[in-house]
């Protein structure tokens, strides 16, 4: 697989909360950080996350916003 995103961390899927339409995947990319990503639970099936699995986080954003309270 290549991909034009930079941003790659690799993980391992700690959680996975499906619904019908979205699932919420929270991923342990080591250090004690969390990634979650809001996907479409066809998506999640298609990929077969499930707590454990190694994936990769791929990151492609234009912006990147950061707000401190006044």
């Amino acid at each position: 697989m290549k991909l034009s995103a930079r941003n790659m961390l690799k993980g391992t899927v700690v959680d996975v909360r499906k619904d019908t339409v979205a699932a919420q995947v929270q991923v342990d990319i080591g250090g004690g950080n969390l990634v979650t990503s809001t996907i479409t639970a066809d998506s999640a099936n298609r990929l077969g996350l499930e707590a454990g699995k190694a994936v990769i986080v791929v990151v492609k954003a234009s912006d990147v916003i950061l707000a401190v309270d006044d």
